[in-house]
């Protein structure tokens, strides 16, 4: 009963979304890898980069597209369904541990977090990933407050195997929970060997799928670039410190988590005002999700050479359901703060924060695709024979057309960013296009308005990626150009730049996404 409820919630808030092109990761990536299967079979993506990531969401995007055709809408109303049975799960264990009143706030919580909000539609991994585990957990923190029958462990070994499959990533969670198994077991001297088969048993169909991997493209964990990028390049002490520091920051301040953060310090300060009429999470629960927390907190402080917050989407719902447990035991109007908790989530979906962030921790992604829409209609009508100059993710979206962007594929000179090196690299080759499509690639807040992230923008550059795209007045200038088009949503913009002049133009092989 529970479940259409919550489809029907997540559907209807997000309806405005659903037609929109793919984004990002799933235009370099996801959709494209799954149309390889839906069209092919193959579990190997031959459209795209081959980086090793399980195969599990193209089998199921490509299986829903048997049934509801290959259009985004279908896309979106997937995973529509994959994040209202995340959900689901989150409310059982919720309910689980702490009863129905804080189960039923943290579904809204986690619902309303920006960063959930907007994945809530988009096909990355990350979604299907955070589903299966957050369902994995609920069978796993069942077991961990009473006597959990044998179906249980079977239950939790099969979710956490497939969010294994589905993002290689998810494999943290089971394998630090069998760790904590061990060493508790060790102090108790009784270990629940059950248990610690159950969460080591995911380790099997990945290490499977990576032979597989390495059988059918010679390369175990993907290309060497995006091993590089993602893994050996990221073996940096200040880096992963860094890094951890920034982890730390998007799980508990990030999107107007603040609030909930400054809440629950405060509902610490105070008496526990009713102790014996609130269900608190047993301690070796709350232990097992503080495992769970800093596990991930660690992984992707080491892993990952873009310091995305969708990689931490199974954290925020056990964050939110500790702090919601917290209110109830510690405030007796605790539901106020859950209400002005959910006002600012809500806030951050449409209000961006004073400092960088990915376009697709809130709705800035569809003021992202919109304007992409816009320019390369510009370019289509006005300019059809054009060689394009521009950055990804827009090249893919010019190539391909199952994307949504285009009807035909056009051709493209690609470069890495619009940054100023990158801009005078391009303008030493004019013969190569003729056009030139540039946009903002994050968020920033705009020159003179208040910028929390300012002071670190150095070793951003240095260990993140991070640089500043010119704007398209001095990619013009650069270039030797003139802007025909401009267009700005919310701090996003996008811009068309036209050369008149007779080139020898290529189709160019650019370089793939280097995303975890």
């Amino acid at each position: 009963m529970i479940y259409p409820l919550l489809f029907a919630g997540i559907y209807l808030s997000h309806v405005t979304l659903l037609r929109l092109p793919y984004f990002w990761d799933e235009a370099g990536y996801y959709v494209p890898a799954a149309l390889d299967f839906f069209r092919t079979g193959t579990l190997i993506p031959f459209t795209t980069v081959t980086n090793a990531h399980p195969p599990l969401p193209s089998i199921l995007m490509a299986s829903w597209w048997h049934i509801a055709r290959f259009v985004p809408s279908a896309t979106r109303t997937l995973v529509v369904m994959v994040s209202a049975a995340a959900l689901l799960g989150v409310f059982r264990m919720a309910r689980l541990l702490a009863g129905t009143a804080v189960a039923a706030t943290t579904v809204l919580l986690t619902a309303a977090f920006s960063i959930w909000f907007a994945q809530s539609t988009l096909a990355h991994a990350d979604i299907f990933a955070a589903a299966l585990t957050l369902w994995g957990l609920s069978f796993y923190f069942e077991s961990l407050v009473r006597t959990s029958p044998t179906r249980n462990a079977i239950w939790a070994a099969t979710l956490f195997a497939l969010a294994a499959l589905a993002k290689e990533t998810a494999i943290v969670t089971p394998v630090a929970l069998a760790g904590w198994e061990l060493v508790t077991g060790a102090r108790a001297r009784k270990v629940r060997w059950t248990w610690v088969s159950v969460l080591a048993f995911p380790l099997l169909p990945l290490i499977a799928w990576y032979l597989y991997h390495l059988h059918k493209t010679g390369y175990m964990f993907g290309n060497p670039e995006f091993v590089r990028y993602n893994a050996t390049a990221t073996l940096d002490a200040k880096r992963v410190a860094l890094s951890f520091y920034h982890r730390i920051l998007h799980l508990v301040v990030h999107m107007n988590m603040w609030v909930a953060t400054v809440l629950t310090t405060g509902a610490l300060l105070l008496t526990p005002y009713a102790p014996e009429r609130t269900q608190r999470i047993a301690k070796p629960a709350m232990t097992a999700i503080a495992v769970v927390l800093l596990a991930n907190l660690l992984e992707f402080s080491v892993l990952g050479g873009a310091l995305l917050t969708r990689y931490l989407l199974p954290c925020f719902p056990l964050l939110l359901l500790l702090y919601v447990s917290l209110w109830r035991h510690h405030f007796r109007q605790w539901w106020l703060l859950a209400a002005i908790s959910f006002g600012g989530f809500v806030a951050a979906i449409t209000v961006n924060p004073p400092y960088a962030f990915a376009p697709e921790d809130n709705l800035t992604y569809r003021d992202f695709v919109m304007l992409h829409q816009q320019a390369i209609n510009i370019i289509t009508q006005r300019y059809p024979q054009a060689t394009v100059l521009t950055a990804w993710p827009a090249w893919t979206e010019l190539m391909h057309p199952d994307l949504g962007y285009v009807k035909h594929p056009l051709k493209v000179a690609p470069i890495q960013n619009f940054s100023v090196e990158e801009v005078q690299a391009a303008a030493r080759h004019p013969e190569k296009y003729d056009t030139a499509l540039i946009f903002s690639t994050k968020y920033e807040p705009a020159a003179g308005r208040l910028n929390l992230g300012r002071p670190l923008e150095g070793e951003a550059t240095r260990y993140f990626d991070f640089h500043r795209d010119l704007l398209p007045a001095e990619a013009a200038a650069v270039l030797h150009g003139e802007v025909v088009w401009q267009a700005q949503r919310n701090g996003e913009w996008a811009a068309v730049i036209r050369f008149p002049r007779a080139v020898d133009a290529a189709i160019a092989a650019p370089e793939k996404s280097k995303h975890l």
